[in-house]
């Protein structure tokens, strides 16, 4: 790999991706598949499952349900983590953790009010980020942009 195509990997990695985690959701593909059917059925099951999870997120924030946020949190962060959607999943941890009353890493404690404006914010960064994942994931895969509602 020449230099300037690691430093696109480096930036990417910094910036989208874990590329570790989305090499190994890769590897899963079948070695003569150059479609990546496998890890491309995996990815779009992702959009749909975020997708719904943030509307679903949006919902009990308005409904100021802290546990269903927890949850959902938890949830999302996991299906980050296996496609390797850094931001989106550590979003969602702090999202897991203000939900429970907790800091968003975890540690201490904040009130009811605190958490889910803390939970409001994290949930428009996670969306910024998902948006540039889908992105580059959706050209990666040569597919079409979704039209805009």
């Amino acid at each position: 790999m020449d230099s300037k195509a690691q430093h696109d990997d480096d930036l990417l990695d910094n910036e989208v991706l874990d590329l570790d985690a989305f090499n190994q959701l890769l590897s899963m593909d079948d070695e003569n598949d150059e479609d990546y059917e496998f890890s491309r059925d995996i990815v779009y099951n992702y959009f749909e499952q975020a997708i719904t999870t943030f509307a679903d997120m949006d919902k009990a924030l308005k409904a100021k349900d802290l546990p269903k946020l927890s949850s959902l949190g938890h949830f999302l962060k996991g299906s980050s983590a296996t496609i390797g959607v850094k931001k989106v999943q550590e979003c969602c941890k702090h999202i897991q953790y203000l939900g429970k009353l907790q800091g968003a890493d975890g540690e201490g404690s904040v009130d009811e009010r605190s958490a889910l404006e803390l939970i409001e914010e994290e949930l428009k960064i996670g969306k910024l980020e998902y948006k540039k994942a889908e992105e580059f994931l959706r050209f990666f895969y040569e597919a079409e942009q979704p039209e805009e509602e």
